[in-house]
């Protein structure tokens, strides 16, 4: 069975800059797919030149997405959707490590998902110039769609966003702020599930894990949690999966996580 890690690395190798400026490649990939731990086996086989980083640890702090809660709709106090990352943050760190000198501090955010809000940050100081920067997450490269909002909805979670104004405030950032994230890439991988389905199963075993459970052993909150929780990514998961979205290479995921050849 080829594992996720192993279809990686090949692609990132190739990838590794001789150049003066490191290059970034950004990595999507539906929640429980598993980019997160292929992503670290990849890096600790690239060695240090290679710097890898979630977007999850850019979600704007707990009392921002209140007040997005507040001022466009109550949905974005979930974070994940586009729009509960602090993108502008994201860009500079990017830039910093591009042009970051050997022996030089830089600062990474970090987010608690415990605690649903920013915790303490660490402090990165590479050894060498690096050579490839990763950034990994659920949406990278995902286009916009400006019919999304006056869409019927897909869901229960989309029912409660009943004047699209969920929709629609998360299209404009798709085509602002996160375009012009997306256009610092030189390259992008995405990860592919079979079905949006598939993801929700996934996802399901990935809560028993952080809550240190066997799998199928969460109690009927937990289980329903999660099924809300995931329902707020279903259109741009299905989006991604058709298709719209930036090109780059796809590597397609089985639903037992192994990799088609």
């Amino acid at each position: 069975m080829t594992e996720l890690a192993d279809a990686l690395l090949p692609l990132l190798k190739a990838q590794l800059s001789e150049g003066p400026t490191p290059h970034l490649v950004f990595i999507s990939g539906a929640q429980g797919i598993g980019k997160s731990t292929a992503l670290r086996s990849a890096i600790e086989a690239l060695g240090p030149r290679a710097i890898g980083l979630g977007i999850d640890d850019f979600y704007l702090p707990k009392s921002e997405r209140e007040r997005l809660a507040a001022e466009v709709h109550p949905l974005f106090a979930t974070r994940g959707p586009p729009g509960t990352h602090d993108v502008p943050l994201l860009m500079e760190t990017l830039t910093a490590l591009r042009t970051v000198r050997p022996g030089s501090a830089i600062s990474l955010p970090r987010f608690s998902k415990r605690d649903d809000d920013r915790g303490e940050p660490t402090v990165l100081t590479p050894e060498e110039r690096p050579s490839l920067i990763i950034l990994e997450g659920w949406l990278m490269g995902a286009a916009p769609d400006p019919s999304a909002p006056s869409d019927a909805p897909l869901n229960s979670i989309e029912a409660e966003d009943q004047t699209g104004a969920w929709r629609q405030y998360q299209e404009e950032q798709l085509a602002g702020p996160y375009a012009r994230l997306w256009d610092l890439a030189d390259s992008f991988i995405h990860l592919d599930a079979p079905d949006f389905e598939t993801v929700l199963g996934w996802r399901l075993q990935q809560e028993a894990e952080n809550l240190g459970k066997a799998p199928g052993t969460l109690r009927e909150a937990e289980t329903r949690w999660v099924e809300r929780f995931i329902q707020h990514y279903k259109r741009l998961t299905r989006r991604m999966l058709s298709g719209q979205r930036r090109d780059g290479h796809v590597i397609k995921v089985r639903v037992d996580r192994s990799v088609e050849v």
